[in-house]
């Protein structure tokens, strides 16, 4: 009897094991546990759901990002040694913030910030040095992206929604605060398809919602060229578009990614590129009046948090945990024609932050910029010393945690086709709750 009782003891502790991994398994593909790598990566969105916004903060000088591998099979594109020809220098500190600052950007005459605990704030274009600005709106939840429209501001947040805002000019606004205009998905959005069974998509194992709904933290925003339509990526795997006419929702492809998706950026063309934690970019474009997948691009070994695309549209910039900077172009008409899952092709690597890559900016057709764990910017200027090659023209060290956003401007007032030079402004969002403004004098040639 002992030995009976003692088998059947030994099998129940078995299937108890067995059935804590099968939990633990579920609870890794519902994106439940946290994973190993902090806040800055956005490799998975669980990190933000079971943390709140100072653990996040504190966590993002974590030294697992350093622990993502390199990409030893891409050829490097970039010079180790830096231009001394260019200028550089942090003209203004700007400090206000009490979250740290997640969002950036560019109007006419303002700059506006979006923080963690939903604030976001407008500042002049070229502030005082101590200047706080001011608080113009708040929502919810924090603020994930940014993307201005005419007279209308419209944010991204954790929360799940989108807002836009009323932009009051300065000259007359005396401290009151933008109007938020519409909530996406708007109300009418929502009551049409409250009722209809076929509007009611999965999102969760045994949960479902209506197609207009993000369920999870909106993470990035982008406008298309005519500024007709508005796109939005989600943590909850898809992307939506919106008519901007009205902000109604008139398309959302599901389970695009296999994970969160952290970056989206629309060409002049049209094509549309995702980044997600999935380790893949993909590639939509419009065919139909529906977008289609056209191409799936899997170079990077880790979480893509950054993409950004030339102006023309013929190169894409990935940034990734694994320290790296990709550099994608175009195939010309008749390269591979057989295969149309191609689209671009990686042509070689920017190497030199130490941390993850959190950001890009582009600022001309051959003028690149990343941000970094390493709490460090980098000035990426193509053809300087080779044809087809990257200088390191600066390294912008200032800020004591993170970059996690930027936001750049050329002035054509301050260039110079004489002196070869041109100027910009770069703005630096950073998880030590500080903005920087940067001017940099760049060589033209």
């Amino acid at each position: 009897k002992q030995s009976i009782f003692t088998n059947h003891d030994h099998s129940r502790q078995q299937q108890n094991k067995h059935k804590t991994k099968l939990s633990i398994s579920r609870s890794r593909t519902m994106g439940l546990l946290p994973c190993s790598c902090p806040l800055p990566c956005n490799k998975t969105r669980s990190e933000c759901q079971t943390k709140s916004t100072n653990l996040q903060s504190e966590s993002s000088t974590s030294s697992s990002l350093l622990s993502q591998p390199s990409l030893p099979l891409v050829p490097s594109l970039s010079f180790l040694r830096r231009s001394s020809n260019v200028d550089h220098q942090c003209l203004a500190t700007l400090k206000g913030h009490s979250s740290y600052v997640s969002s950036l950007a560019l109007s006419e005459e303002s700059l506006f910030t979006g923080s963690s605990n939903g604030e976001i704030r407008v500042w002049p274009r070229e502030p005082p040095e101590y200047s706080t600005g001011s608080i113009v709106a708040a929502g919810n939840g924090g603020v994930k992206s940014l993307v201005i429209l005419g007279d209308k501001l419209i944010s991204a947040h954790h929360d799940h929604k989108i807002r836009v805002w009323k932009i009051i000019d300065e000259s007359s606004r005396r401290d009151q605060k933008y109007k938020c205009v519409a909530t996406l998905p708007t109300v009418n959005d929502r009551f049409t398809s409250l009722f209809s069974r076929k509007s009611y998509v999965e999102v969760r194992r045994h949960k479902k919602c209506t197609w207009v709904h993000h369920v999870d933290a909106v993470s990035s925003l982008a406008l298309s060229l005519d500024g007709s339509l508005l796109y939005s990526a989600s943590w909850d795997r898809s992307f939506k578009i919106w008519r901007t006419s009205d902000f109604k929702c008139l398309e959302s492809l599901e389970k695009a990614h296999d994970d969160a998706i952290n970056a989206t950026v629309v060409s002049r063309d049209g094509f549309v590129y995702t980044g997600s934690a999935d380790k893949k970019i993909k590639v939509w474009n419009k065919k139909d009046k529906r977008h289609s997948l056209v191409a799936t691009l899997t170079k990077h070994l880790s979480a893509v948090n950054a993409l950004a695309v030339s102006e023309d549209g013929k190169i894409l910039y990935s940034g990734a945990c694994d320290r790296s900077i990709l550099v994608w172009e175009r195939l010309r008409n008749g390269d591979d024609d057989d295969d149309e899952e191609l689209h671009m092709s990686v042509v070689g690597a920017l190497r030199g932050h130490t941390k993850a890559i959190l950001c890009l900016a582009v600022a001309s057709a051959d003028l690149v910029l990343s941000g970094s764990a390493d709490n460090s910017l980098r000035v990426w200027k193509r053809g300087l010393m080779e044809k087809e090659g990257y200088s390191c023209l600066a390294a912008l060290e200032g800020h004591t945690k993170p970059v996690k956003c930027l936001a750049v401007l050329v002035s054509d007032s301050d260039s110079d086709s004489n002196s070869g030079y041109y100027s910009c402004m770069v703005y630096s969002g950073s998880l030590d709750l500080s903005v920087k403004v940067w001017n940099l004098r760049v060589p033209s040639v």
